[in-house]
């Protein structure tokens, strides 16, 4: 995702932009913003209304200022609520607060407002912090052994703290998640969501568009409560927008619940709803979901679509619409109503351009290519000098004493021309171009290769792609191509679904060894316990 997708950084120099690596565009009008650099610095631009920009005035600026107080600590995310408040999160657990505080969203004990980042101290400065969340003046964080803190207003239960009084500096959240491990948290304008390590969520706060998923719209929820009718659904995501919120299931369903005046539930029509729906059925596996609390937009991305469906620039939207974009940021800085961002941009630096460009041309490029490599009668033009640096596989091939060296064609049988073509072109791109189906063949190329990155990449898409019906072979695959990560994603799939595995023909033609091994991991998890 780049920089020029979003207005308030159109004055950037060309230096500065080269060396952001983390960035965050805020503000009710989408007209403030926080950069971080590869050199650990902090720089802020925008309206500054309220002195969210950290800068110690509330100055508006065209042009980046440098936040000092949180230069060199290692800012890894932000969050924002459109009180509005911002909170900075660092790599050692630490969190920054500054901005409005009518409400005590800052988390240091008072009410005056904050024009610089504090470090918030007492209790949670002891911790480990690994997420934080914000709602319109409520803060949430998570820490990394799984409890959820919350401080700010709390009128409707937002904190979780069990009263409606505003919460000065952050406690814990008990009640039913005490011995629990939290996972994620998300924050809508006055309501709050929890996942927990097993798939479970639990929500609290305001409800008066069923936003909490409980089954009514009149009973604001002052402690975490148990969303009971997504028992027995794995969910891996759970995000929230103004009024409403999306779930991501460990199979690629997707859920909604909660205000839908705007389409934002992607139901086909405008009917609110107290209970998560299962929503955008026709866009096939959906891999990863956008909303936030400023806007009433949603998002969704498949292994190759991005979707967007509720408040679109204006215009109501109820069903997903296919677009032309790449990520899911891309939505919200084109079509949200208040173009922010709902999560920060990350910002991969690459060392060369040029050379990237260069290689990617000349993948297949029949006027410079010394080498054709057939593959079902279908040509591919490469570059032997690239394949031998790229690949160990080609590097021994090619030696002077044997006797493809000398050829200008040469023939490959074992794979099928579109897993090879895939395999090639990554090597000229770094990326990985295949449908999910052709996953598992380019896994056994890349395992006999022993090309370790793009077994990797094809993990990724195998993960995408796991099914109740596909879990059990996939499980023995990774156990045959020593695919640790996979493995572990795929037996716990299974754990949260063994009823349904264990009745597939895959489950049954598992071999003996393991199947056993299967069982016996499964009955050591306490898959079996009544």
């Amino acid at each position: 995702m780049e920089l020029d997708r979003w207005k308030i950084f159109s004055l950037l120099s060309p230096a500065l932009r080269q060396k952001v690596r983390l960035a965050c565009v805020f503000g009710n009008h989408g007209n403030e913003a926080l950069l971080v650099t590869v050199d650990d610095e902090v720089f802020a631009l925008g309206s500054n209304a309220h002195g969210c920009l950290g800068l110690g005035n509330q100055q508006g600026t065209l042009f980046p200022q440098c936040v000092e107080q949180l230069c060199g600590k290692g800012i890894k995310s932000f969050t924002y609520g459109s009180g509005p408040h911002v909170l900075a999160l660092t790599e050692r657990g630490e969190v920054y607060s500054w901005g409005q505080n009518v409400y005590c969203e800052l988390g240091h004990g008072a009410s005056t407002p904050g024009l610089l980042p504090t470090m918030i101290g007492g209790f949670l400065s002891t911790l480990v912090v690994t997420e934080v969340a914000c709602g319109s003046h409520h803060s949430i964080a998570l820490t990394e052994c799984g409890q959820v803190f919350g401080w700010g207003e709390n009128n409707c239960g937002q904190v979780g703290s069990g009263t409606s009084n505003n919460q000065c500096t952050p406690v814990r959240v008990t009640h039913s998640l005490s011995s629990r491990k939290v996972v994620s948290v998300a924050c809508g304008q006055v309501s709050t969501h929890a996942l927990l390590e097993n798939g479970e969520v639990y929500s609290w706060g305001y409800n008066g568009n069923g936003q909490l998923g409980l089954g009514n719209s009149v009973i604001n929820q002052l402690v975490p409560a148990f969303v009971q009718t997504m028992q027995g659904i794995v969910v891996t995501k759970v995000m929230c927008g103004l009024v409403h919120c999306l779930a991501l299931t460990d199979e690629g369903e997707l859920y909604g619940w909660g205000a839908n005046s705007m389409g934002q539930l992607g139901t086909g029509h405008k009917s609110n709803s107290v209970i998560p729906v299962k929503v955008a059925n026709n866009i096939g596996r959906v891999v990863d979901i956008a909303v936030h609390h400023y806007n009433n937009i949603s998002a969704a991305r498949t292994q190759h679509k991005v979707y967007m469906w509720g408040q679109c620039q204006g215009l109501t939207i109820t069903s997903p619409v296919e677009t032309p974009f790449q990520s899911l940021l891309e939505v919200f800085a084109c079509f949200a109503d208040i173009e922010v961002t709902y999560k920060p941009i990350q910002l991969e630096k690459k060392s060369s351009q040029s050379v990237t460009d260069s290689l990617r041309l000349a993948f297949d490029d029949q006027n410079t290519s010394d080498l054709t490599i057939s593959v079902g009668g279908k040509n591919i033009h490469v570059h032997k000098s690239i394949l031998k640096i790229r690949c160990e596989y080609f590097r021994n091939m090619f030696k002077d004493h044997w006797s493809e060296d000398k050829k200008s064609v040469l023939e490959l049988k074992q794979f099928s021309y579109p897993v090879i073509k895939a395999f090639l072109q990554y090597l000229y791109t770094d990326e990985l171009v295949i449908a999910s189906e052709c996953a598992l063949e380019l896994l056994d190329l890349a395992n006999a290769y022993c090309e370790q990155q793009l077994k990797e990449l094809c993990e990724q898409i195998l993960k995408h792609g796991v099914n109740v019906e596909n879990v059990a072979t996939l499980y023995a695959t990774a156990l045959t191509h020593q695919s640790e990560d996979l493995q572990k994603f795929c037996f716990n799939f299974i754990l949260n679904h063994m009823t349904a595995v264990s009745q597939t023909a895959a489950f049954g033609a598992l071999d003996e060894h393991t199947f056993r091994e299967l069982i016996i991991k499964a009955g050591e998890s306490g898959v079996f316990k009544t």
